[in-house]
């Protein structure tokens, strides 16, 4: 059979099914010592990529609920997408948080779903204490409506923007 023939996990149906999956590994032993480590370890990337992909697959049909805002992960992923959008602004001035508007997580997830209004300060954008700014009034006032869609890995407590849009109020 040749490569091109193979059947993929990307090419297969999964949704609404359970996957089992067994990976055997016979490795030669020697006075209880493994003789062929590097066959242990070649199993890991399939392992960790079955479980991102797997993971994935099975959340996409999933719906968004309401949820507290006071919840830590959500909290965090707020942070996260507030200095996201600070940092790939490219404004001269710098936009703070105003108020939260939604704020939801996918069923079975740690992926947040929330729309946050920003409003444009009177700060440069580097300075250190941007939350405290006054906001521009007049003709430089600008508000936004932003909504940012972030998935969060406990395992590695590493955050993914994997969405964003923002509107002007």
């Amino acid at each position: 059979m040749s490569l091109s023939n193979k059947l993929t996990l990307d090419k297969l149906d999964m949704k609404g099914k359970w996957i089992i999956m067994r990976v055997d590994s016979n490795v030669p032993k020697k006075n209880n010592q493994l003789m062929q480590r590097r066959a242990v370890f070649w199993k890991v990337p399939l392992l960790v990529g079955v479980l991102v992909l797997g993971s994935h697959v099975w959340t996409i049909q999933k719906e968004f609920v309401d949820i507290s805002k006071s919840l830590d992960y959500f909290v965090a992923s707020v942070e996260f997408a507030v200095a996201r959008f600070k940092h790939e602004n490219t404004e001269e001035h710098a936009y703070r948080l105003l108020e939260f508007g939604r704020g939801q997580q996918k069923m079975w997830t740690m992926m947040f779903l929330m729309d946050l209004d920003m409003g444009y300060t009177i700060c440069r954008k580097h300075e250190e204490d941007i939350d405290h700014c006054c906001l521009q009034e007049g003709q430089g006032e600008k508000k936004l409506c932003c909504t940012f869609l972030v998935d969060v890995w406990l395992w590695f407590i590493d955050f993914t923007l994997l969405n964003s849009t923002s509107v002007g109020k």
